[in-house]
């Protein structure tokens, strides 16, 4: 009789969600979301108490794992006190966060504009950038993604920005990159074609005109592409050569997700900026940050620095974030990342001899993602690039497995990522790993 009732009422929930709310990046009909009861770890759980495993922590975001209550104890005893003052006013979690950060981040980055997500951070940062150098262009790569705000998402090289593109925000240029996996001209001449492409539009748009050059720590959503082995560095040098600032987009590949504090750091640079959210409090609040050298804070020690929200350094997602970053120390959960990192790259090696649909894994500790192919030999991919819904059909089966045998992870085209908590042990990785490797079943099958 419960099962019923459970059952009963695990419809009715997500018949609620579907007639009442809208869903993001989606058809609104026809989608079969999990109903989520409640979540401990790496693992949420249905309301049918069915268990799924968490193989990208949400939106690469619920690095700690969920449901950890030490940022509930610290939440509930900051609104105990107080929930919220005006920006104007301060409290002592704001003032903490913001030294913390500063003693994390490398340089001169000590100076944060808290926000409340990471296209608010981008937003910022974009103001910023223009303010500060008195210029109007902001170079970002195809391939990328910043945020689905308007400036955030004309930012981006996703083609998610396409169906905006009439009312884009202008002054917005964007760079091709090579990708290792699909470049037949030899490895010498990966890195030099990638430098002389960036130079090349930077003079065709002229330096004098372009105020930032927007990268990702480490590439995300679009398929964790590799950057050629010294690329950032020779970015931080055009920047420096040429009067643009450098800001680094660490909302994903932020806070230990690549077994640094940000993604940056495994390529031995320091940016003007850092764009922060995700990571910072796990999901658990919404909260994000900008932040700024001190070169750049300082043009406002004496002028109006004109960025205002009204939810800017809110108390109680400060104090998430401040549990947030004592819980990746005292758990040592930024060395775990490093290490399960290289234990999820020995168990792909041997996926890899299993399953021939696999064609490339790229993953920088645990931020990475398997892309299937139909041919080793040509690299045709599973799902081509912006793939429609009639070319997903192999995708969407394989998606729908790994579904079924408990697995919550991201599947976009032909790229399945594997990004867990950072908490995750070498028993979980193994479950999950399994997991993948029966859905693999689906896309082999259909290269006979």
């Amino acid at each position: 009789m419960s099962e019923v009732i459970n059952r009963s009422q695990t419809k009715e929930i997500i018949q609620d969600n579907l007639d009442y709310t809208m869903f993001s990046w989606s058809k609104q009909k026809g989608i079969d979301p999990i109903a989520v009861k409640y979540a401990k770890g790496v693992y949420l759980y249905d309301h049918d108490e069915k268990r799924y495993i968490d193989f990208s922590s949400g939106l690469m975001n619920v690095n700690i794992g969920h449901g950890d209550q030490r940022i509930t104890e610290a939440v509930v005893k900051q609104m105990q006190q107080v929930s919220y003052v005006t920006p104007s006013c301060v409290t002592e979690v704001r003032g903490e966060i913001g030294k913390k950060l500063a003693e994390i981040c490398p340089g001169d980055l000590n100076k944060s504009f808290f926000t409340l997500c990471g296209a608010s951070s981008i937003e910022n940062a974009i103001k910023v950038a223009r303010l500060h150098t008195g210029r109007h262009k902001i170079l970002t790569r195809y391939q990328s993604y910043h945020g689905s705000s308007y400036g955030a998402i004309s930012a981006s090289g996703d083609p998610r920005r396409i169906p905006a593109d009439s009312q884009q925000a202008p002054n917005f240029i964007h760079f091709d990159l090579p990708i290792s996996y699909r470049w037949n001209y030899g490895d010498e001449n990966l890195l030099k074609e990638s430098v002389h492409q960036l130079e090349r539009i930077i003079a065709y748009e002229g330096p004098g005109t372009i105020a930032a050059i927007i990268l990702e720590g480490e590439s995300g959503s679009s398929g964790c592409l590799k950057y050629p082995k010294g690329y950032l560095q020779q970015v931080r040098r055009i920047c420096d050569d040429n009067g643009i600032l450098l800001i680094a987009d660490e909302v994903m590949s932020g806070f230990g997700r690549t077994g640094q504090w940000f993604g940056f750091q495994n390529h031995d640079i320091i940016p003007d900026m850092i764009v922060m959210a995700k990571g910072i409090t796990c999901g658990y609040l919404p909260f994000g940050c900008l932040m700024l050298s001190d070169r750049i804070a300082a043009k406002y020690d004496d002028a109006v620095l004109p960025l205002g929200l009204t939810y800017s350094a809110h108390p109680v997602s400060c104090a998430a974030a401040l549990a947030t970053l004592q819980i990746y120390e005292d758990d040592n959960l930024i060395e775990n990342a490093a290490v399960m990192g290289k234990y999820v790259d020995e168990q792909v090696a041997i996926l890899r001899q299993k399953h021939l649909c696999i064609g490339d894994w790229r993953n920088t500790g645990l931020l990475g993602c398997l892309e299937l192919v139909k041919d080793r030999e040509t690299k045709e991919p599973m799902a081509p690039f912006n793939a429609k819904p009639d070319q997903m059909t192999v995708m969407n089966k394989v998606a729908a497995r790994i579904k079924e045998l408990g697995m919550y992870t991201f599947v976009r085209w032909n790229y399945i990522f594997i990004a867990p908590p950072l908490n995750i042990t070498r028993d979980q990785i193994d479950e999950g790993i399994a997991i993948i490797s029966e859905a693999l079943k689906i896309a082999d099958e259909s290269l006979k």
